[in-house]
This record gives C-alpha cells, structure tokens and sequence, in this order.
C-alpha cells in the first residue's frame, strides 16, 4: 500500500475510533486506490486525501417537536455537507434511533463515490436525526419535519445542497420537508428536495429506482459473464421501495425473486414474487407492519423462516444484501461462499461488513458488486428529477427507465475499464472506487487547495 494512502488511513483510525462504519468505508475506498495515489504524485503534494476524507462542513442541530399529548421531544439534527468538488451536495436523510455522527459521516463519503459514478453534477452529503418515525402520528411527524426544516432550511438549496429521502424518510416526510421549506422562503424552489410527490415536482419511478438499478447493473455484470437475466433466481433482503423495485423489474426481465427477508425471518416463494398481486400485497403489507414478512407466506402457502436470513441457500443463482448496512457479517459471508452461487450484487449501503467482503472477494468462483455502483440509481433519478424541476419538464415513465438504464450501463463500463487500467482484472469493487475517485480528485485540483 502507498505509504501516504497509509498514514491518512491510520490518522482516521486514530481521529475516528468510536465511528466504525465511517472507518470502514475509508478504509474500504482509500486502500483501492492506492495505484492511482502511486501514478500521481501530486495528490500527496497536495494532500488531497487528508481533504477528501473530512467534511467540507458538518453541523448538527436542535430539534424540538410536539407529541399528541402535548409534551415536548429533543432530538438531534443534523447535515453533513462532505464534498461539492462537483456540484451541489446531495445524499439523503435518515431519520432512525441509531443515527449519530458515524453513521452521517460514513453513508456522506459513500455519496461523494457514488453520485461521481452516476456522470451527473452531484456532490456528495447526507443528514437524518435520532428521531424514529415508527409508531408516530401523522401529526407528530408533520410537527417534527416543521421543526427540522426550520433548522436546515437556510444551509439547503438547489445549487447548495438537495437532500433526499433515506431509512424514515418517505414520501410523507419529505412533503412536510418541502411544505415547510416553502412557507420559510416564500418561494417555490421545487428543486431544494428530492423524491417529492408526483403533484408538486416529483419524478416518475423514483420508488422503484434503486432496485431497476440495481437490475440494470447485475445484467451488465451476466452479459460480461456471457449469461443472461432470463431465469434468474434471486434472493434478496428487505422488501422496502429497494427490494420491492428488485422484485418488480425482475418479473420484467423474465427473472424472479424466489427468497426475500424481513426482521422477523426470510420467506421462500418457488414461483417467485412475480405477479401484479404479489407485488401488490408486498406494499399492502409492509404499509400495515414493515417488521413482519410472514404475512406473506401465510397468504400464498409459502415456507417462512423465523429469525434467519437467506444467506446460504443453494437453489438460487444471485444474492442481492438491500436491506441495511453491515447485514452481511462473516458467519453469513462464509455460508453464501459455501452455497457455490457465482453472483453477489451488494444493494444497500455497505450492507457487507468489511472483513466478510474482503473474505467474498477472495473466493474465485464469485464476481461482488459493491454498493457504491449498483445503488447510485436512486441518486442518479433524484439527479434526473432535479433536471426535471430546472426546466419545468415532466418525463414519463419510460423515459425516466431510459435513463436510468444507460446511466447504470455506463457505471459498470467505467469501473470495468478503471480497474482493467490499473491491473486489477474484473474487479467492479475496485474499479467503481477508482473511477468515482478519480473524477473527484480532478476536480479537487483544478479547483485549487481549500
């Protein structure tokens, strides 16, 4: 490993021990793409890493909400603005129990990655709170998105920063976001928030964009391999709007989910979630207890699982992690090695601990596909829905696919050919951590030293 990739990975190690995951993904990123350090000097002159690696600007803030009751709730804000080398910040927000500044500053250098493979003009944030939106009123949960608009509002904006949608972060949230933000500025800035309603500036498919995604890249990945999506079995974690996007552009493409997992246990569907009804029950379903999958398996006679995951079933042929990060640890790691399948398409962000993917990638009968790379679908239709609102267009759905196809086409291409470049064979791990890099660090030179 170069020497000054090195020493800027032990200084987070030491700046940034009680935030694992944030250390894990820099570790992850940094240690790829040492070669590229070694071609160019000048980055360490520069010392372009140290920069990359620390937010441009990151604040947190108070958040005082209203339950029903009439009793008053603190809870923390907050914004992480990491890197705009090129274009306005962009990343979601999370509203979760366990959000604290690691997890903020790790899914916000994930982004700078990702939103650089997409060729859109992205930079790279991401934000949320400690509050849980489970279980809360609709009330409750208008007052809270009041009160923490009320304290972003003035550090967001269309050419500032586009925060999105994330875990807790749905279509509901994010119209009492924007209802809030436009009653601050008096303005109608549609463009300052992503995967709004489709009544006031909101982009067709954006539900579903990450799963289309996600399948646009795993055929890119089978056609290198000489095979094909018809037929495919597929299991998948989560059945959220990525899952669910999974199970519905696979019934398209003549494959079929055949084994999904919730927090309670996995089910196992033979003929695959592959009709209209299921699919149509899944967002029943989920909409009445997102805990519970059994449900499904009770209505359509199907084998349920209690408290297990599908890792290491053998009667599949891709395993897609799109449930949450760190999902996948090395016990699992091990068992989806053992089940022989060849193809394993990461979905969630950093869904796989870093010594089980490191163990995956070792094993010479599997091709993984990092998240960064298949994910950046859902990003890059909030980018498009930001194109849209810009110049007051309303794409259909078909177009928006269009898109999103050719944008997933070229993300494989590019880390293909990175890491083809730099010696590393068909490494997309590798190769999406270069390429998203590299167009980042250009732009940081150019720009000067800040």
């Amino acid at each position: 490993m170069n020497a000054y990739v090195e020493s800027v990975i032990n200084n987070v190690r030491a700046k940034h021990a009680n935030e694992p995951e944030f250390v894990q993904t820099v570790e992850e990123v940094l240690s790829s793409i040492s070669p590229v350090i070694d071609a160019h000097p000048e980055y360490e002159k520069a010392d372009l890493l140290n920069r990359i690696v620390e937010p441009e600007r990151m604040f947190t803030f108070r958040v005082v909400w209203q339950d029903d009751n009439g009793a008053y709730h603190t809870q923390t804000g907050y914004r992480c603005q990491f890197n705009g080398a090129i274009g306005p910040y962009k990343g979601g927000l999370r509203f979760q129990k366990n959000v604290y500044p690691g997890i903020i500053k790790f899914l916000g250098f994930e982004q700078i990655f990702k939103n650089a493979l997409t060729g859109l003009p992205i930079g790279g944030g991401k934000g949320g709170s400690d509050f849980d939106p489970a279980g809360k009123s609709d009330a409750e949960v208008m007052r809270f998105c009041q009160s923490f608009m009320t304290a972003l509002y003035k550090y967001i904006g269309p050419s500032i920063d586009v925060p999105a949608g994330d875990m807790g972060v749905g279509g509901r949230e994010i119209g009492y976001l924007f209802g809030q933000y436009r009653r601050l500025k008096g303005t109608y800035e549609n463009g300052v928030l992503t995967g709004k309603g489709l009544s006031y500036g909101g982009s067709l498919i954006r539900p579903e964009a990450t799963g289309y995604g996600a399948m646009y890249y795993l055929c890119e990945v089978l056609k290198h391999e000489h095979d094909k999506i018809e037929g495919k079995r597929i299991a998948i974690s989560g059945y959220g709007n990525v899952g669910w996007g999974i199970m519905k552009k696979a019934m398209q493409l003549g494959a079929k989910v055949t084994y999904f997992a919730g927090p309670d246990g996995y089910v196992h569907d033979p003929d695959g979630v592959c009709t209209e009804d299921k699919l149509n029950f899944i967002l029943e379903m989920r909409a009445k207890d997102p805990m519970h999958c059994k449900p499904y398996a009770d209505k359509y006679g199907c084998e349920f699982v209690p408290n297990a995951k599908c890792w290491g079933v053998k009667d599949v042929d891709v395993y897609m992690p799109a449930a949450t990060q760190n999902d996948v640890k090395m016990e699992s790691a091990e068992k989806i090695a053992a089940s022989g399948v060849k193809y394993y398409i990461e979905v969630a962000n950093m869904p796989t601990t870093n010594d089980a993917l490191n163990y995956l990638r070792a094993q010479k009968h599997m091709i993984v596909a990092p998240s960064k790379a298949v994910n950046a679908g859902g990003v890059g239709v909030s980018a498009l829905e930001m194109s849209q609102n810009s110049e007051r267009l309303s794409w259909t759905a078909e177009e928006v696919d269009d898109q999103l196809k050719k944008m997933m086409i070229n993300i494989h291409k590019v880390s293909a050919e990175a890491a083809e470049k730099y010696g590393f064979g068909y490494d997309l791990v590798t190769g999406a951590n270069i390429a998203g890099f590299q167009k980042v660090a250009t732009a940081m030179m150019e720009q000067g030293v800040f």
